[in-house]
């Protein structure tokens, strides 16, 4: 039977960000705290039990079905957005025009966490990996706002950069400046893939 092995490794959390209507906008407002339900983030645009899938899981479902909403929450590491921006030629980037719900900084390679890694606060909330976040072309549009001329450069600078998306299995309330552990499954990495390479 898998385990959660706790790890030395602590994520600490250095934003927290709100999108109030994604239809109107991806942009996250920064708050210094949130509570999160097992729906996620409280009045967040993301939130939800269930979403209409997209393309990220079009080879399961025809897009717009109902299903389990394991994206209510966007990670991104504090460390790989300044690698990002670097790569694009800024000295920072706004991770509210990425629409994150958090940036955490500590852990190394954190886009790459396993899939059902925990995050636990000192408090007990705890958010569920779900799987690293693929670049997409939307943050470029916000980023073209703010910095004409560069929005077209995220997504390929974001790739391997992009963090995780997860969902709440304990709520709780999230608060910048609070420790994550990290805990990791302890299993073998699986060999039987068969894809053609």
């Amino acid at each position: 039977m898998p385990v959660l092995v706790p790890t030395e490794s602590y994520a600490t959390i250095v934003w927290l960000g709100h999108v109030a209507d994604r239809g109107a906008s991806l942009r996250a407002k920064a708050l210094r705290e949130i509570a999160a339900q097992f729906e996620g983030f409280e009045g967040e645009a993301h939130s939800g039990l269930t979403r209409p899938s997209c393309s990220r899981v079009a080879e399961l479902y025809p897009e717009g079905t109902e299903v389990r909403n394991t994206r209510q929450v966007t990670i991104l590491s504090r460390e790989e957005l300044g690698a990002i921006a670097a790569e694009m030629g800024l000295t920072e980037l706004d991770p509210g025009l990425l629409g994150a719900s958090m940036v955490v900084e500590g852990v190394p390679d954190f886009s790459h966490v396993p899939p059902s890694s925990r995050l636990q606060s000192e408090s007990g909330a705890t958010l569920v990996v779900d799987l690293e976040n693929g670049p997409c072309i939307w943050p470029g549009k916000e980023i073209e706002k703010d910095h004409p001329g560069f929005g077209w450069k995220f997504k390929s600078a974001a790739q391997g950069r992009r963090g995780v998306t997860a969902w709440v299995e304990r709520p709780g309330v999230f608060r910048v400046g609070a420790r994550l552990r990290l805990f990791v499954p302890d299993q073998p990495v699986w060999s039987g893939d068969t894809r053609s390479r």
